[in-house]
């Protein structure tokens, strides 16, 4: 497993929430492999602007958003680390995906992220099949992507470190990236 590198994409608005404590109980397992933590509140991106048409007119991405298209497309695992809000990913997290969008006008956009695994790890108040909706819209950008995917990891915590008193979640942590 070392020639994999993971991404964690941290689409918490919060640092240190139950999303991410969660993950990092999950990463502990996979010893020496390669990890890039990316807090999307360190690396705000701009609104969101569909220019794939005309492609003449796509411009190159720049700042953040250089960033984060490089870091997608170095990793060989990408994990969105976002907690449930209404069923959903976070707002930060939903811009980082919509600019994949014009990203699959970068030329070899789309053959690199084919070889790649996404997986998902989230945290929510209320019982794990809320989940269900934010798991299964980020199963299906695997599918778009053609990317394999890994699976969810899914934790209850409303307030903070709530998440490390769900023993069903950590203990599925401990073997989640094994797959």
């Amino acid at each position: 497993m070392t020639d994999r590198r993971f991404l964690f994409v941290l689409g918490s608005a919060r640092r240190d929430g139950n999303t991410e404590q969660l993950a990092r109980i999950a990463a502990e397992q996979l010893g020496d492999v390669e990890q890039r933590w990316l807090w999307l509140g360190d690396v705000p991106l701009e609104e969101y602007r569909d220019v794939r048409w005309p492609v003449s007119e796509r411009p190159d991405p720049k700042g953040n958003e250089k960033l984060l298209l490089d870091a997608t497309l170095e990793a060989t695992d990408i994990v969105i680390a976002s907690p449930t809000y209404w069923y959903s990913v976070s707002s930060s997290t939903k811009r980082y995906l919509d600019h994949w969008s014009n990203w699959e006008r970068v030329p070899g956009f789309l053959d690199t992220m084919a070889g790649k695994k996404l997986w998902v790890v989230t945290a929510l108040a209320e019982e794990h099949h809320q989940a269900d909706a934010l798991l299964d819209a980020l199963r299906r950008a695997a599918d778009w992507t053609k990317m394999s995917w890994g699976g969810g990891l899914v934790g209850i915590g409303n307030r903070p470190g709530d998440v490390l008193s769900d023993t069903t979640a950590l203990t599925r942590a401990k073997t989640f990236f094994a797959a």
